[in-house]
């Protein structure tokens, strides 16, 4: 069950705050059928979960993506890397992402389209 004191801040910077939650909602997009509210929810949980075993390194990289929508160039400037280094470890946490929803129960099946 979802706890307040369970949140991950997703930044170490001045970034605004991510949670898993926050993150989880904008990797999952939107559904508008009522019928499908159950099962996004259901995923979700699930992928909080994942994002939440992952590195703090790795939730950041994949935040500055997907959260924030910066490029790899912004993204490489945020994390003072150069912009080959920030597209090996966005390909990384996705990796490591699919690999921790692999072992979760249900696996990664329901999360690819």
């Amino acid at each position: 069950m979802r706890a307040a004191s369970r949140e991950v801040s997703l930044h170490r910077r001045s970034l605004p705050e991510a949670t898993s939650a926050a993150l989880a909602d904008k990797l999952l997009g939107r559904e508008s059928e009522p019928d499908a509210a159950a099962v996004r929810a259901e995923m979700k949980v699930r992928l909080q979960e994942a994002l939440n075993a992952m590195d703090a390194g790795d939730r950041e990289v994949l935040v500055l993506r997907h959260f924030e929508h910066l490029s790899t160039a912004e993204t490489a400037i945020e994390l003072e890397i150069t912009e080959e280094a920030a597209k090996k470890r966005h390909i990384r946490a996705l990796k490591r992402l699919k690999d921790i929803l692999t072992q979760l129960p249900g696996g990664v099946e329901e999360f690819v389209p």
